[in-house]
């Protein structure tokens, strides 16, 4: 396996934010995410500058309240389908935070993180869940202790915290793409 594992169907745009997992050959979590910047507004490049670290403050208030923070994912996955990728899949990205999947604390160590551009509250598209899709058959193929078991969401591993990828997201038919 290669120790800088990109997807090759994803447009690589590096992120500072993320660090040498503590084990490589742990990744065994899936976590599925939302973001959008501001908040409801897509196709921006808002998302890309923020896990960059350079989203300008000034664009909007909204922006000031973020401004510092330092977070990434693995990819992103814009509302036509596009795949963004941040980090390398055997990297640390930190999309987490605190966190724990089935009484195991700090997933960012063994999990990859998938946002998907979007809200808790407005459907995500046809082109965002066949990307989902066609990725997490890569990631399953490439890291056998994940399996479809361990694939959730953010609000699952953090649900005093966060509510993403939210209401709008449909498991069951995600779930059906993955498993034909």
């Amino acid at each position: 396996m290669s120790a800088n594992l990109w997807y090759p169907h994803a447009k690589a745009i590096p992120s500072p934010y993320c660090d040498e997992r503590p084990d490589p050959k742990d990744i065994s979590l899936l976590v599925v995410h939302n973001i959008s910047l501001p908040p409801a507004e897509f196709n921006n490049g808002n998302i890309e500058a923020f896990f960059q670290g350079k989203l300008d403050a000034s664009v909007h208030p909204f922006f000031e309240r973020i401004s510092g923070m330092r977070v990434s994912a693995h990819c992103l996955i814009k509302r036509d389908g596009e795949i963004v990728q941040f980090v390398p899949f055997e990297k640390r990205a930190w999309h987490a935070g605190l966190s724990s999947f089935a009484g195991r604390d700090k997933c960012n160590d063994y999990s990859i993180g998938i946002e998907l551009e979007g809200t808790d509250y407005v459907s995500y598209t046809q082109d965002q869940y066949q990307s989902l899709a066609m990725l997490t058959q890569f990631l399953l193929d490439a890291y056998p202790k994940l399996t479809p078991s361990r694939i959730t969401g953010h609000q699952y591993v953090a649900p005093l915290r966060k509510t993403d990828p939210g209401l709008s997201f449909n498991w069951s038919r995600f779930r059906k793409m993955i498993a034909g």
